[in-house]
């Protein structure tokens, strides 16, 4: 009994020795691996081909009024949507910029029923190949541009007269270019041969000769010279600008007289869902005529459009 007593004894001696040896061996072990160096795959810095991203954006602004003693609308009704799309390609010596921009807007007032407020279609492609190291790039550029529904000026409360529809006008430019792009955030394009067609898909527009073709055609083409730039910056923390300038000369009527379209919109985030814009877009087109109170047809000037909002706003990328 004695002998079998020792022998149970032994054994347990032996298990607990080899579990303290086993779960030295473990400890061991743990800190070896904590006093290694982390090395970084290489294959998990690839920068990435594809940069997608965009803004979506509504502000609604409402107002009423009931014997108000200063006068004004009884009520007023205001919504102004924003879709921003952009698309990056770069790889090696190429580079692959799209964006999209679509907004419409309508203003509802007592007296004056409802006006559209904003209304665009604007898409821009621009690829490139890398002549220098010091970001320069020869390339294609492509820009169309359009309104998604019929505009009228109001000469007078009681009468309008319409001025526009989708694809009238409709402007779809060709450059090939050489470009400066440092960055995402800046680039400067520049091209002595574009070629710019200006459609007017609208009959009753057309007849007239309106945005420069000859009354009764829908296309009307030009060739000229195009400079365009691009300006991204983050003001701060939670504001941000974005600009774009486009200039086109005509050479085959008043080369002198330079087409102009200018974008800017300023954001600033008061949350993370709410998001104050403010909007300045220009336009100068020497075959637009203007319209004066009396609906009489003018000479061209420059057309000025400003927008200010509070509403949402969401960014996504990837």
């Amino acid at each position: 009994m004695k002998k079998i007593t020792w022998s149970v004894m032994l054994c347990f001696s032996l298990l607990f020795s080899a579990q303290l040896f086993a779960q030295d061996e473990t400890v061991k072990g743990l800190k070896d691996e904590s006093n290694k160096n982390i090395t970084k795959d290489p294959n998990d810095t690839i920068p990435k081909i594809w940069k997608t991203g965009g803004l979506l954006s509504v502000n609604v602004n409402q107002g009423a009024l009931s014997n108000w003693a200063a006068g004004g609308d009884k009520s007023s009704l205001s919504i102004a949507s924003l879709v921003s799309l952009y698309a990056y390609y770069k790889k090696d010596k190429h580079i692959w910029d799209n964006t999209l921009d679509l907004a419409y807007g309508l203003v509802n007032t007592t007296s004056l029923g409802t006006r559209k407020a904003d209304d665009r279609i604007d898409f821009l492609s621009k690829y490139g190949y890398q002549i220098s190291k010091k970001n320069w790039y020869a390339g294609m550029l492509v820009n169309f541009r359009t309104q998604f529904a019929k505009g009228y000026a109001y000469p007078d409360d009681k009468n309008k007269i319409m001025t526009s529809d989708f694809m009238a006008p409709g402007y779809v430019l060709v450059s090939p270019n050489i470009s400066y792009q440092p960055s995402e955030r800046f680039s400067v394009s520049l091209s002595p041969a574009t070629a710019r067609w200006t459609i007017v898909g609208n009959d009753s527009l057309s007849s007239v000769g309106a945005y420069g073709v000859d009354p009764g055609k829908k296309i009307k083409t030009e060739f000229g010279a195009f400079a365009s730039v691009n300006y991204k910056a983050k003001i701060s923390e939670n504001a941000s600008y974005q600009g774009r300038l486009d200039l086109f000369s005509n050479y085959l009527k008043n080369p002198q007289n330079i087409d102009l379209y200018m974008t800017n919109v300023l954001l600033v985030k008061v949350t993370k869902l709410i998001t104050v814009s403010l909007s300045l877009d220009m336009i100068y087109d020497d075959d637009v005529k203007s319209v004066d109170k009396d609906g009489n047809e003018r000479g061209p000037k420059p057309q000025l459009k400003e927008l200010m909002g509070i509403g949402l706003a969401y960014r996504f990328k990837n």
